[in-house]
């Protein structure tokens, strides 16, 4: 015969680790406590997609290479994955207070450790370690959030959970947008994204609960179902229910649907790290206007989770919203491919073609939530926290190779990130002379830059940067050498007056303003002008005509020539080591990043045919039968474990 025993009621600090709640919550509480888990989890997106946010200023700031910085996501994906099948195993400290505790902790890292790393090693580091608490902690999140829902109204729940990352993602680029350009410094995101996390923590820390595992531990159909899940907690053999849970989940239908998802939110990791450097190295976004088309995505995105669980708990089936969705998803991606190549492609359309893509992913993403709970239920229900610690950790380590993939595929990447923004200040501030390297042959000017004597290079470009002949150019040089007083008297004269005089030499008016010209431009007087102008006069028509044509094209050029030599030594030898690479690397980003793309596309594809192994009806009539039929089947067993009235 067992005995029950009342365990003492927990004190302000014994309530603090002790969460456990005897009793399935009324709708009011049960409602603040989905509640906290759900901003709990916004909370720690939020933490981890600020990196991405500020990627462009923690390279610039930490100088890191494209390469780098895809580093940290892959190690801290890599760790994440790790900390997410050890939550299966930390289920026994209570989910609770690793959703509670570990909040605490990242943000603690956020608002002090991450702003105080002043070197790339550092800053990895404890990336890490932030990678580690959050992967613990998501798994902990779903598991609460089914705890606290039953199934038929699973899919809504799980609607509201996934806005985790998406609403995490939605707070970074709307906050980010509105304060780059007045903080640049990527510490300042770190402190506020801290401190706001930092109240949330607090908040998880007083308020949140867990079931008990007796109650927790069985299927929860519907609400219906409360009395009965009670009654049989108190005969429930925990410690049977818990035995060989880790064998029971590596099964296809559990494995394989956490790889399909993990793979079909191959793009959505991409952009949530990648979306403003790929914007502004492919279509030259800034920052804050990348950051504010990712807000279209997010928002798209937001209301299609939430109105697709609605919409499927009230149908009750979630097949075919996951297999609409993923279709929805793939007519965007296949849209947003098309204009991969399109350099001019505007704000707008990206931010349509992302609202479709985000549709169709929402949809597709909050059912298969609901369906994964309810998958992992058909064989054990008290193994959802291993369930879902297969997942977790399938996930990150899908997004770990997905980072791989994308550096090894788009590695024109890594020369635009490097190299781009320094070589993009230097074009802005040196353009002209930059305009003359490229029109002379930058190899021509490097070594009239080593030679200033070199007379070929000279020649070759006075040729590319006036059009004139060698020999042109070469008889311009003689005359120029013989004639240097008359050429100074020509250049003091005013096109005008020059062009007045050759239609006609006569011109008495045209005369006496070319001896005032040449009077003021020497500071001599009108005799002394005249004989000057006389000199010209003097010189062959034929010489003349040289001179006239090619001489002041060759001044020009040589004015253009001198104006090279004021870019600075090192930024001329930074042009000379990158600009080719760079130059290649922007030919090639467009079409490496298509080809990332479509592996994106066929990621989703694959997502499709993992739908049918999981849990639940396609048609909605059936599954409302079938919900009927547990409903009568409830009573009856309410009834038979109700004692009858004595006397009866």
């Amino acid at each position: 015969m067992s005995s029950t025993t009342t365990a003492a009621p927990p004190t302000i600090l014994t309530g603090l680790w002790q969460r456990k709640l005897p009793h399935y919550p009324d709708t009011p509480a049960r409602s603040w406590y989905l509640t906290v888990v759900v901003i709990t989890s916004i909370a720690l997106y939020y933490q981890l997609f600020v990196t991405g946010a500020v990627g462009n200023e923690l390279i610039a700031y930490f100088d890191l290479s494209f390469a780098y910085f895809v580093w940290i996501f892959i190690i801290g994906a890599a760790f994440g994955a790790a900390a997410s099948v050890l939550a299966g195993v930390l289920d026994r400290w209570g989910r609770a207070n690793i959703v509670a505790y570990g909040v605490v902790i990242c943000s603690l890292l956020t608002l002090f450790a991450v702003p105080a790393t002043t070197t790339k090693e550092q800053y990895l580091v404890v990336y890490c370690l932030v990678s580690i608490v959050e992967g613990a902690v998501l798994v902990a999140t779903p598991a609460l959030i089914r705890d606290f829902s039953p199934q038929l109204g699973r899919a809504s729940a799980m609607g509201f959970w996934t806005l985790g990352p998406v609403i995490g993602a939605l707070v970074t680029t709307q906050i980010s947008t509105r304060t780059l350009d007045a903080h640049p410094d990527w510490q300042y995101h770190y402190r506020l994204c801290g401190v706001i996390c930092l109240v949330i923590a607090v908040i998880a820390v007083v308020g949140l609960r867990e079931l008990s595992p007796r109650l927790r531990d069985q299927i929860m159909v519907s609400l219906r179902d409360r009395a009965l899940i009670e009654a049989r907690a108190r005969g429930l053999d925990v410690r049977a229910l818990e035995q060989g849970q880790w064998r029971q989940m590596l099964h296809l239908d559990i494995v394989g649907s956490a790889l399909a998802i993990s793979l079909f939110l191959a793009f959505f990791y991409t952009i949530v790290s990648f979306l403003p450097v790929y914007m502004a190295t492919n279509f030259g976004f800034s920052p804050a206007k990348a950051n504010a088309l990712g807000n279209w995505y997010w928002t798209a995105n937001a209301l299609a989770l939430v109105l697709a669980g609605i919409a499927s708990d009230y149908l009750k089936v979630r097949k075919p919203f996951m297999i609409v969705g993923a279709l929805i998803s793939l007519v965007g991606m296949y849209l947003f491919i098309g204009y991969t190549d399109e350099p001019g492609t505007d704000y707008y359309t990206f931010a349509w073609v992302f609202v479709i893509i985000a549709v169709g992913t929402g949809i597709a993403y909050s059912t298969w939530m609901a369906s994964f709970t309810e998958t992992v239920e058909q064989r054990n229900p008290a193994a959802t926290a291993v369930g879902l610690a297969v997942w977790g950790g399938t996930l990150r380590s899908v997004v770990t190779v997905v980072l791989l993939g994308l550096l090894v595929v788009v590695n024109a990447a890594g020369p635009l990130v490097n190299h781009g923004p320094r070589l993009h200040e230097i074009q802005s501030k040196y353009g002209p002379q930059l305009a003359t390297i490229q029109q002379g042959g930058p190899e021509t000017l490097a070594a009239l830059g080593e030679n200033p004597n070199d007379q070929v290079a000279m020649v070759t470009a006075l040729n590319k940067l006036t059009g004139a002949s060698p020999a042109e150019i070469q008889q311009a040089f003689v005359l120029s050498g013989r004639y240097t007083d008359e050429l100074a008297t020509l250049q003091a004269i005013e096109p005008a007056t020059q062009a007045a005089l050759a239609a006609n030499p006569q011109d008495g008016t045209a005369g006496l303003a070319a001896v005032g010209q040449v009077a003021k431009k020497f500071g001599i007087p009108p005799d002394q002008a005249i004989t000057r102008l006389t000199a010209v006069q003097q010189i062959p028509p034929a010489d003349l005509a040289v001179l006239g044509s090619v001489g002041a094209k060759l001044e020009q050029a040589g004015q253009q020539l001198q104006a090279v030599g004021t870019i600075p030594a090192d930024d001329q030898a930074y042009l000379a080591a990158h600009a080719k690479e760079v130059q290649q690397a922007q030919a090639d980003s467009p079409n490496q990043w298509e080809r990332w793309w479509w592996i994106c596309l066929i990621a989703q594809i694959a997502f499709l045919p993992f739908v049918f192994l999981m849990a639940g009806h396609w048609n909605p009539k059936k599954a409302a039968a079938e919900a009927d039929a547990h409903d009568r089947l409830v009573q009856q067993e309410l009834a038979a474990l109700t004692p009858l009235p004595s006397g009866r």
